[in-house]
Order: structure tokens, then sequence, then C-alpha cells
């Protein structure tokens, strides 16, 4: 028999779902900053797309718009990102996402379960080890993708992080990595999440999901 369970609190469902747009305007914008000067390479190869794919996606020439709609979504992307770590807090969910002793070995055993190399899955609680390192990566990169920002916003009054960070290019650096970063893990989490099914999807929606309960 299946009976509907809680999964994910209101909190957490706001602001999973605020973050969303948040940060697809901040991917969104930040493109078409680094348009303006899209220096870096991967294995030599420049990460620079012919200027024709920009103009056919409307991301050239728009530097001005780009860094205001940036700099404006950034402060509600931040405040986002600040009262969910604080509600984690307060709230005792933290103990669900934090990575314990366990959550490396069973990320491993889920990777090999997910490439069908082991059979069953790791038991876990609400969510696996994969999940609780992945989960709180991205909240670190938050973080990163904050400061780092900061330092290249505001340059002379930030210089100190701009400095640990190995100054202005390097600050560049680790703004630009963190945010391809989100992408992967945005690939990543859609796959999973349509991998898992509507139950999965609809328990970050309604709060709920149906599990299996066994009869007495």
């Amino acid at each position: 028999m299946k009976q509907l369970e809680r999964k994910h609190p209101l909190a957490v469902r706001w602001f999973h779902w605020i973050n969303f747009p948040l940060l697809a305007l901040m991917i969104w914008s930040g493109a078409m900053i680094y348009w303006a000067n899209a220096t870096f390479k991967l294995f030599g190869i420049a990460l620079n797309p012919p200027q024709s794919v920009w103009q056919k996606l409307h991301m050239a020439y728009r530097l001005a718009d780009a860094m205001s709609i940036h700099f404006f979504v950034m402060w509600f992307f931040a405040v986002n990102g600040v009262l969910y770590v604080l509600y984690t807090i307060f709230s005792g969910e933290w103990r669900d996402l934090v990575p314990n002793r366990r959550s490396f070995i069973e990320a491993i055993q889920v990777t090999l379960h997910d490439l069908h190399l082991r059979k069953t899955a790791p038991p876990s609680g609400k969510f696996n080890g994969a999940q609780r390192i992945s989960y709180t990566a991205i909240v670190v990169m938050g973080l990163g993708s904050l400061l780092s920002g900061l330092a290249i916003y505001k340059p002379v009054q930030f210089a100190w992080l701009g400095a640990l960070m190995g100054g202005y290019k390097g600050a560049r650096f680790v703004h630009f990595w963190l945010t391809v970063g989100y992408v992967a893990f945005f690939v990543v989490h859609v796959a999973q999440v349509v991998r898992a099914g509507w139950n999965n999807f609809r328990a970050m929606v309604i709060g709920y999901e149906l599990r299996e309960v066994p009869h007495d």
C-alpha cells in the first residue's frame, strides 16, 4: 500500500523555486558580461563561441544591460541563499544535508548503481551520500560566487578579497569556473530528477511523496 509522506518543508520548496530563476538570470547575464572579455581556455581551446553564435542568442553588444541585470539580481540571489542557510541551521534540516562519515562511501556506491555497475542502491535516509555532498557543495559554491563576484564588482573596496584569490584575474577565474560548475550541477540535477520520476518532482512541488508502506 502506498501513502503520502512529508519530505520537503514549505520553506525549502520556496527557497528552491525562487533560486531557480534567480540563478538562471545570473548565469544568462553573466554570459553576456563574459562576451566582452572571453579570455578563458580549456585544454588550450578558447571558450569563446563565434560572434555569429553570440548574436543569434542576442547576447552580443549588451554589456550595459547585462551588468545592470547581474548586479541587481545578485542581491536577491544572495539574500535567498543566506536565508536558506539560516533556515537549515535553525530548523535542524542541516542534519539531513551535511555529509557524514558514510557519505563519501555512499556516493561511490550510488554512482556505481546509477551506472548499472552495482545491483542495489545503498540504504539512505532522506538524502543519499551523493546528494548530501552535492547539495552542500552547491551552497559552498554560492558563497564562492558571492565573494568572487564582490571582488570583481568592487575591486578597490574589496581588494583584500581579490588578493585572496590571486588578484582581479584570479577572482574572474574563480567566478567563471564556479558558474561552469552551476551549469554542470543543473544538467546532472535535472537528469536525476527525470530518472527518479514524477513522484520525486512532485515532492518538491507539494512537499509530499508516495511511499510504499508494508502491510500489518
